[in-house]
């Protein structure tokens, strides 16, 4: 039996939905002896706080809106804090279904996953969800599958529950949003996922609060996972990019070096032979740069284990 589970859920003017679906959520959960409702209050300008009080909820607020990415950062801290075994996060405006709650944490209770994963696609695209935003879901999905050489079907499905182990080990750095940094720092450092199909309501008359301009959220989005790719998997990464300048130094040095060959001058393309040795020797350096990071990325793991035991011990008596 585990003692506590954290329910949160992040809110941005949601005064209209947040009283009835916090109390929609089941009292208790089977395999936990208390639930907690936690609300993140993300700069609100309405009476979400008031109707997030009154359903019985904790809330937490940020004085300005900072972003899901460091909502999760707040209810995270928080779950840490107050010991909590399990952290779920759901969102406040009805558009998942919370009697599904129960699903998302059994592998972990059943110490099946570290962490669950909804997916909102299993039977194709939602009902009006609109059709360019699934594209860009499914090509995200095969790029996080690609960096975490894992399958995942919903990389940024906001519905999901985390243990106490994965909050201990988590160090995110996006503040825009934290879907896609989870799923790729927890796998790398070997914890299990399991994911779960659910059901997803689209609302016609809603606005998605991440993803409301789709080129930003791209922008953004790619900047997460670039970085990531550069974070966990530097040689790859670093290498990828020499043998593209190689790959070109070797085009024009090789023209140069034909027409030498053929008519014993460079001349008319001696600018070719000089771009191609230039290329050359910047692939050389990358090639260095990427060993350098591999080792540099051996060196963070080792600082992120103790990271780990440091906020361990710190959650457990703060008072250290």
């Amino acid at each position: 039996m585990l003692e506590k589970l954290v329910i949160y859920m992040p809110a941005l003017n949601e005064e209209a939905t947040i009283y009835k679906v916090i109390q929609s959520i089941p009292k208790s959960f089977e395999g936990f002896n208390l639930t907690e409702v936690l609300v993140i209050n993300d700069g609100s300008s309405d009476n979400t706080v008031e109707e997030a009080k009154k359903a019985g909820a904790t809330v937490l607020s940020h004085n300005k809106n900072k972003g899901v990415g460091e909502a999760f950062q707040t209810a995270l801290n928080y779950a840490l804090k107050t010991k909590a075994d399990v952290l779920v996060s759901i969102d406040a405006d009805g558009q998942f279904d919370v009697n599904q709650i129960a699903e998302l944490i059994n592998p972990i209770v059943l110490q099946q996953a570290d962490f669950c994963l909804g997916i909102r696609f299993s039977g194709g695209k939602p009902d009006n969800m609109p059709g360019i935003k699934f594209w860009g879901n499914k090509q995200v999905n095969k790029i996080v599958s690609f960096v975490s050489k894992t399958k995942i079907y919903d990389a940024s499905c906001g519905f999901r529950a985390y243990s106490k182990d994965t909050l201990l080990s988590l160090n995110l750095h996006g503040s825009f949003t934290y879907t896609h940094e989870t799923i790729l720092d927890l796998l790398d450092k070997g914890f299990k996922v399991a994911q779960i199909p659910i059901t997803v309501l689209y609302f016609e008359d809603r606005v998605s609060r991440v993803a409301n301009n789709l080129f930003k959220y791209a922008y953004k989005t790619s900047s997460i996972i670039f970085k990531s790719l550069k974070d966990y998997r530097p040689l790859q990464f670093f290498l990828g990019i020499a043998t593209v300048i190689f790959l070109i130094a070797m085009f024009f040095g090789g023209w140069a070096l034909l027409h030498w060959i053929i008519y014993n001058t460079i001349t008319p393309y001696k600018s070719f032979g000089i771009i191609g040795l230039s290329l050359l020797g910047m692939s050389v350096i990358i090639t260095i740069f990427a060993f350098m990071a591999d080792m540099l990325g051996r060196i963070r793991k080792n600082q992120e284990k103790i990271l780990y035991f440091l906020k361990q011990t710190h959650f457990e008596d703060p008072k250290k």
